[in-house]
């Protein structure tokens, strides 16, 4: 195998969640260029327009599909998935983050972010996995975060949920690996999406944030793009259950 083909995904079929807009929209982007036939993700499908038109300039004339479900609705799931065709690669992006104090972070909040980081990420690669095992190859790639290390301030609902996230990706490895399913995920350290917003817009929080960040900047969704195409790609076929972190040296200082 050459280099080249390490990391060709001519022929694969990938699902990215919440691929309108930061993270999700950048690796959609990636795998295209890629060689992937990507399926893009949104609550609404209107949401998905720049998405499609940048990742169909990236590919070389694959199919690109849109797929709108809220994953607020996680028994909606499995019905859904089962209208798409096979995925080879799943990259489960989408999430929300709810900031307060824990005394008044409400349990409504609470749930709202378990069930669209958590509910929904075990709901989908359990509908998507199922049918990798059968075909004996597969790609599931979570995105987990900084938070899944440590506890982060005013956000315990979204701390948890990815200290979850690895939890879940390490048990889904431990089943499937054998079955040439790697499971893995990527923990982005301090990027610039909307997620991030309150603390950009916080001059002391993002001195403090940026101060500590060896590579002296905040990423961004294009810095994930790499991890996602090697860990989508053959050339991590025996790299399972891990967590991957980019995160210009944060874990390290």
């Amino acid at each position: 195998m050459t280099a080249r083909t390490m990391f060709d995904l001519t022929g694969s079929t990938a699902l990215v969640t919440g691929a309108g807009r930061g993270i999700g929209r950048a690796i959609a982007i990636g795998l295209a260029a890629a060689g992937a036939s990507v399926v893009l993700h949104g609550r609404d499908l209107c949401t998905l327009d720049a998405a499609e038109t940048e990742v169909r300039q990236a590919g070389t004339g694959q199919p690109v599909l849109r797929w709108a479900v809220d994953l607020a609705h996680p028994e909606r799931i499995p019905g859904a998935v089962a209208h798409l065709p096979a995925i080879d690669i799943l990259v489960n992006n989408a999430g929300i983050i709810r900031r307060a104090p824990v005394a008044a972070h409400t349990f409504d909040a609470w749930r709202e972010v378990l069930t669209v980081n958590l509910d929904s990420v075990f709901q989908l690669s359990r509908a998507v996995g199922v049918g990798m095992v059968e075909r004996g190859r597969g790609k599931i790639i979570s995105i987990a975060s900084l938070l899944s290390f440590q506890g982060g301030v005013n956000v315990p609902g979204y701390a948890a949920s990815k200290h979850a996230v690895t939890g879940l990706t390490r048990a889904l490895a431990n089943e499937w690996s054998a079955s040439g399913v790697q499971v893995n995920a990527i923990a982005p350290g301090y990027i610039a999406t909307d997620n991030t917003r309150a603390l950009r817009e916080d001059p002391t929080r993002e001195a403090e944030i940026r101060q500590r960040i060896p590579a002296e900047r905040w990423g961004r969704p294009e810095d994930l793009v790499g991890a996602a195409v090697f860990l989508a790609s053959p050339a991590s076929d025996y790299v399972c259950g891990q967590v991957l972190v980019v995160d210009g040296g944060w874990m390290s200082r």
